[in-house]
């Protein structure tokens, strides 16, 4: 097996994906690969905008397109960095979080797909799936899961 060259890892800003984030980076740094971080997104519409707009005043700008994406997208490149990947690429996309990541990898060629491990072994997980379950099985490629919770 080659060394992995584009390191790709999901996140939703929590802590358990910032974990997988920090993962993924220290994995791309001692491989010399690019990581790609992924956030994806879906942006309010309609009267949850609208409630969401009330409540915030000035601040209202995070629940419109993909502000809270970017958001989340910086802290985790300052992760990643500090965990010493050498180049840290950051994506937003507006999608559901399991067909974000599967397009994405393709798209952007990743060798290997990180996500944390939240919501594996929950009840719910097991009842209607869950991201981590569903990567493993759509994915295509390579995937580590790994342990954040």
């Amino acid at each position: 097996m080659s060394s992995y060259r584009v390191v790709m890892v999901g996140t939703d800003g929590s802590a358990s994906s910032f974990a997988a984030v920090e993962g993924a980076a220290r994995l791309a740094a001692a491989c010399g690969a690019e990581l790609v971080v992924v956030c994806a997104y879906q942006p309010m519409h309609g009267p949850e905008l609208s409630r969401a707009q009330d409540q915030l005043g000035a601040e209202a700008y995070q629940v419109v397109g993909s502000a809270p994406a970017e958001d989340t997208l910086r802290a985790a490149r300052d992760r990643a960095r500090e965990q010493g990947a050498p180049e840290v690429r950051t994506l937003a996309v507006q999608d559901d979080p399991v067909p974000a990541l599967v397009n994405a990898a393709a798209e952007h060629g990743a060798d290997l797909l990180v996500v944390g491990n939240r919501g594996l072994r929950s009840l719910a997980g097991r009842i209607l799936g869950s991201v981590p379950a569903d990567i493993a099985r759509k994915a295509g490629l390579d995937v580590l899961i790994v342990h954040t919770t």
